[in-house]
Formats: C-alpha cells, structure tokens, sequence
C-alpha cells in the first residue's frame, strides 16, 4: 500500500503462532509451514522473529522468499548473539553468520530492514556505546532500525549520531513506565520510519513475564492518534515506513494491525 510521499507497509511481528488458529486468523487445518503463505494474502509486510532465536540459513530463507509475491517485504530481526548474549571475541563472526543467512533477502531485494532490538539491561553505559558503534559499521551497509528498551538511550546525542549514519530509530508504543524508552517518534532516517507496537500491559512489563507483555488489545482511541498524527508525521519526513504489531496473544496483533491500516486508508494515507 502506497502513501502520498511515502511507501507504508504495515504487518505482525512474527506469523507462525498456533493459537491465530484458535482466534480465527489461520483456519483450523493451517500447518504451520503454510501459515507464511496464508499470511501473505493479508498483509505485505512481516518481522521475522525466529532470526533472534536461532541463526537463519540461506536455504531455508530462500524457501520463504519462493512462498510469498515478489512484492512481499520482511524485516529481519538480528540474532540474539548480537544483541542479548554478545560474546567479545564472538561476535564478528556471528555478524558475518547472520549476513550470509539473510543473504537470499538481499539478493531479492525483499530485506525492508534489520531490526536491532536490545534489552532493557543495554544501558547506554562507555562500553554499550562503543560496542553499538561498531556494530553499526559492522553492518552498515544493511538498512539498520535500532530499538532500545531502557530510556538512558533517549537522548539528542543518540538521534544526532543516528541521523548522521542514516540509521532508523525505532518508536515504540509500550506502557508509560520510568525505566522504559519512551514512545517517541523522532525520524533519523530520510529514507525509513519504523514502529512496533508492543501493548500497554505495564502489569505484564514490569513482572517480566512475555505472555502477559504482549497481551493487549488496542482500542480505536489508542491507534487513533498513530493514525491521524504520528504516523502521517513520520511519513513526511521519511521515503518508506514499517509498522508492526507485537501483541500477539490471541492474534490480537494482526487484528489491530488490519484496524490500523483501515484508519490509515480513511486518513487517504494510502491509495
């Protein structure tokens, strides 16, 4: 779906849930090597989860670009080695890992961006600022989105640098908590915006807990001012834009990322 300045593709974190069975997004007899296809008649647009977990490989991300249109898009989420569990000496050659096995989405030109999401304990302490720096010369010639989850990171300094790499900040909708990166919404990167709304469950945020994190429904006055002002606002000032829901809990995500994408076509952001 195409904007009036702007390409704005909006979609899911991650596809392949059992219980969108149970909800009604995937039919009942859906296996879940056919839930990527299903998908792809929805939406143009998906985050690839399973790259934080395990390493992608060439092959099996070759398979995926052959089960989807030419059109379809995927951000890729960098590997955990590189973001949550980064080993001094390791992590070079994990980066020259993850590369090769994105590989087949760059040669297709179906790589929308690499999501580089660090925990809440990635502080922007000397040390995480110097590794952050040679991360993104690592894989600079990628296009970066950076998500931060402790609020130390939301600095003019941090978008200055961003702007002078073209690196995408990432704006999050979470619950408004102190320690938390807050929801802002400042473009640093001409050429792509990116949002991922994660839920307001502050209860599920602060006990640590992943199945009640990502349990929210978002109601038509919350996605309201995303789809009227701060979205349209990103828009102006970037060349494309991702938007991502990772609520996933009981296939809450693709229902309010279909919500949101008929708010933004009445806003006659898409054509």
């Amino acid at each position: 779906m195409v904007a009036s300045g702007a390409q704005i593709l909006v979609g899911t974190c991650g596809y392949s849930y059992p219980e969108w069975k149970d909800a009604g997004f995937y039919a009942e007899d859906t296996p879940s090597g056919k839930m990527l296809e299903a998908y792809a008649r929805r939406f143009s647009v998906t985050e690839l989860n399973y790259t934080w977990y395990q390493m992608p490989k060439a092959p099996a991300v070759e398979r995926m670009c052959r089960n989807v249109p030419e059109t379809f898009r995927f951000a890729a989420k960098l590997n955990r080695k590189l973001t949550h569990e980064v080993e001094p000496n390791q992590w070079r050659q994990e980066a020259a890992q993850y590369r090769a096995g994105i590989s087949p989405l760059v040669q297709s030109n179906q790589l929308a961006a690499v999501l580089v999401q660090f925990p809440p304990s990635f502080q922007r302490t000397p040390a995480n600022r110097s590794y952050l720096a040679a991360l993104l010369d690592e894989m600079g010639d990628l296009p970066l989105a950076v998500e931060f989850r402790h609020v130390s990171w939301a600095t003019d300094k941090v978008y200055a640098a961003f702007t002078e790499k073209k690196v995408t900040l990432v704006a999050v909708d979470v619950p408004d908590l102190a320690w938390l990166y807050p929801s802002v919404d400042v473009v640093t990167n001409p050429d792509l915006f990116y949002v991922r709304f994660h839920g307001r469950n502050a209860k599920g945020w602060n006990a640590g807990s992943m199945q009640q994190q990502f349990d929210y429904d978002y109601t038509a006055a919350e996605l309201s001012p995303w789809a009227d002002q701060r979205i349209p606002r990103m828009a102006a000032q970037a060349g494309a834009g991702l938007v991502f829901f990772n609520n996933h809990v009981r296939a809450q995500a693709p229902n309010n990322a279909l919500q949101l994408i008929q708010m933004l076509i009445r806003q006659g952001l898409f054509q």
